[in-house]
């Protein structure tokens, strides 16, 4: 047991020390930034599919899976369910492109570290991880040279504390009370020219909110027998819209700029009233989200299913972070997962490779955001494995995405992203009496 909370948060600060700004996306410069939680690896190897759970692994997206049964299928004699810690992180390659240029960008982050605790048919979780991450360098250039630059960083962190109840053998429910907490900075250069030569002090703006907030979120899971093979599993979860307060900051610097290096060098600073304009404290609501999804397979040896994702984005808004240069409006966002497993033989001791898991899948999704009168969408196919690890519990998981976000239309950026993810899922014995003195 505590070789492996050991190497679980070894893990977990190598993770943190090869960490980078959690994007490197452009459209993180809307709203709170972009969204970063999508599931663990084993979900996001499958299209971002969460409808399955099992005793092995955490799901993050219904906390029903916290709850459930003893392992009475593997050979234990109806030992209870191991407790699992799980951390995850990945690393994203994207090329940027418009109708003019293209670059490219990359980024590393940690994703996710969580505990699952079972107690009988209740189980108990509790985790961190990135919920939104904002990340972007623009420039905006006229004949005279460069018009604007803009900058950002930071997001907002989730924690959770979840309990999951198995009512029957095949219906469980659960909650997750969530507390949202981060900070965003920005800056804007407004850059002036005479005669078309760059003058000697530009104007740099600096905002800065600190937010927080509780947030909920409910779901269900039911599975039930077809045959005595296929087994019908589907999960349903819904996230009331919460509120984020924002305490905000601004600032407006008189700077001098190297031309060589580009360090700016702040000359004065003036505090701006933004007590008087009514956004010193302003909120933020996070939008609802419903998700329903369903689908088939034989325990043990293989799953497909679908899922849709409702979310009421059309209702936010972030009133300090505006730009005079795009229009910017929020519609409902959906995202469709298609996605699933398959196991050769989970019991295969002799063939490693028969008991790895192979997952596969795809998802398309309309984040919400329309830039330009333009829908900011996004699509992606997945790729990835459950590699054994240890005893018959513990697994590292290693998933594979490419996909795009974004349009060339209307002078915006198209991102072509590869993101490379891995976890490791580590499992054990819950209060194990021992056998021997």
């Amino acid at each position: 047991m505590i070789k492996k909370l050991v190497i679980v948060f070894i893990a977990f600060f190598a993770i943190q020390s090869f960490a980078q700004e959690g994007t490197s996306s452009p459209y993180s410069f809307y709203g709170i930034g972009s969204l970063k939680f999508k599931g663990t690896v084993e979900n996001r190897s499958m299209g971002g599919l969460s409808i399955y759970t099992d005793s092995i692994h955490v799901n993050l997206r219904n906390p029903a899976s916290y709850g459930g049964k003893n392992v009475s299928q593997f050979p234990y004699n109806d030992e209870g369910r191991p407790m699992t810690f799980s951390v995850g992180g990945g690393h994203n390659s994207t090329k940027l492109e418009s109708d003019a240029n293209s670059d490219r960008t990359s980024s590393s982050t940690f994703d996710y570290i969580a505990v699952s605790l079972p107690l009988g048919k209740l189980g108990i979780g509790f985790g961190l991880m990135p919920y939104t991450s904002v990340g972007y360098k623009l420039e905006n250039y006229s004949d005279d040279g460069i018009v604007n630059k803009y900058k950002g960083e930071g997001g907002v962190n989730r924690t959770y504390l979840s309990a999951g109840y198995q009512l029957t053998d095949a219906l469980s429910v659960g909650v997750d009370a969530q507390y949202n907490f981060g900070n965003i900075e920005g800056s804007t250069i407004e850059y002036v020219y005479n005669d078309g030569d760059l003058v000697q002090y530009q104007t740099r703006e600096d905002n800065r909110s600190d937010l927080s907030g509780l947030s909920y979120n409910l779901g269900v899971t039911y599975k039930t027998k077809l045959s005595n093979k296929l087994e019908l599993t589907s999960g349903v979860t819904f996230s009331p819209k919460s509120d984020l307060k924002s305490k905000n900051e601004r600032s407006i610097n008189t700077i001098n700029i190297n031309p060589t290096s580009e360090q700016e060098f702040v000359i004065n600073t003036l505090d701006a009233n933004l007590e008087e304009k009514g956004l010193k404290e302003t909120t933020l609501t996070l939008p609802a989200t419903f998700s329903f999804g369903v689908g088939i397979g034989e325990a043990r040896k293989w799953f497909v299913g679908v899922e849709s994702v409702f979310q009421e984005t059309s209702k936010f808004s972030n009133a300090l972070y505006t730009s005079a240069n795009t229009e910017t409006t929020y519609e409902n966002g959906n995202t469709f997962s298609l996605g699933g497993f398959y196991i050769p033989d989970y019991n295969a001791y002799k063939s490693y490779l028969k008991r790895v898991v192979y997952r596969a899948g795809f998802r398309t999704e309309k984040t919400g955001l329309v830039v330009n009168g333009e829908s900011i969408d996004e699509f992606g196919i997945s790729f990835g494995v459950g590699l054994p690890v240890g005893n018959i519990f513990s697994n590292a998981n290693l998933g594979f995405e490419v996909g795009k976000r974004g349009t060339t239309n209307k002078n915006l950026i198209q991102e072509n992203f590869i993101n490379f993810q891995l976890s490791l899922s580590l499992n054990d014995r819950w209060f194990q009496k021992s056998k021997y003195d």
